[in-house]
């Protein structure tokens, strides 16, 4: 018996890599989250049971606890079982501790990586998370901890790394999250995009600066899940255009004379 701990990657079913596309068409057993798209639970064989484990924000969620077991349950019983995450299993998808559940049973595991939001949004946007002079580093981060509220992040060395903040499940605590960056000394008017349903036909993209972000989510607040990202790799392809000239004249300097 073997479960699968699966990526099914931002949404669109077409990011599905072919491996948990062909685990998933041999399933017997998918415990999934509310919101893997349709079209890839579809991907199931026509007998399989499909169980909804997961959560929308401000609904009430499946225990971790109980999906511990479901999965402990349904693979003791023969069948193979695919645990279905959105996005990747290992950043923000709790695997270690349904890992930690099957390892405890005695139940083998493979895990399947998805394409993660953050760079979902950045293929959105046409825009590279890290840039030659710009950005050399990308942080994840979550913006809800388990009580809900903001968690208690090292904000001073945030603000002073550099590179691009990646922020998960911030929409709701954005205007926090750039209370603590510009009061650690990230500048205000630092670039900030919010990608809401990235890669699928709801896809909305909202611009602005880390002080004014959360006032424009807040007029047109989001129905689908939103990844925030903050740094100056988001200026825009005004920014990346400048990159490509001095990457031009970069080559130019080092080519051969005559």
């Amino acid at each position: 018996m073997t479960v699968y701990l699966v990526g099914a990657g931002p949404g669109d079913p077409e990011l599905l890599t072919v491996k948990a596309s062909r685990v998933l068409q041999g399933a017997d057993v998918v415990l999934h989250d509310s919101l893997v798209d349709a079209r890839v639970l579809g991907l199931a064989p026509a007998g399989a049971l499909l169980i909804d484990v997961g959560k929308r924000c401000g609904t009430r969620a499946t225990a971790q606890s109980d999906i511990n077991r479901l999965i402990c349950y349904h693979a003791g019983a023969g069948g193979t079982v695919v645990r279905l995450k959105g996005g990747d299993p290992m950043i923000f998808g709790r695997a270690d501790e349904e890992l930690a559940a099957l390892q405890a049973a005695g139940i083998a595991c493979e895990v399947v990586p998805g394409v993660t939001a953050a760079t979902a949004a950045a293929a959105a946007l046409g825009l590279s998370l890290t840039k030659r002079q710009v950005s050399r580093a990308l942080h994840i981060l979550t913006g809800h901890g388990a009580d809900g509220a903001l968690p208690a992040h090292h904000w001073v060395a945030l603000a002073n790394a550099g590179g691009t903040l990646a922020l998960y499940m911030g929409a709701r605590q954005i205007t926090g999250v750039a209370a603590h960056l510009i009061e650690a000394g990230l500048p205000p008017r630092t670039p900030a995009v919010a990608v809401e349903s990235a890669s699928l036909p709801a896809q909305r993209i909202i611009r602005g600066d880390i002080a004014g972000l959360g006032k424009a989510l807040s007029e047109a607040p989001p129905l689908g899940p939103v990844i925030v990202l903050i740094g100056e790799a988001l200026a825009g392809r005004r920014a990346a255009l400048v990159e490509q000239i001095r990457f031009a004249a970069d080559a130019a300097a080092c080519a051969p004379a005559g």
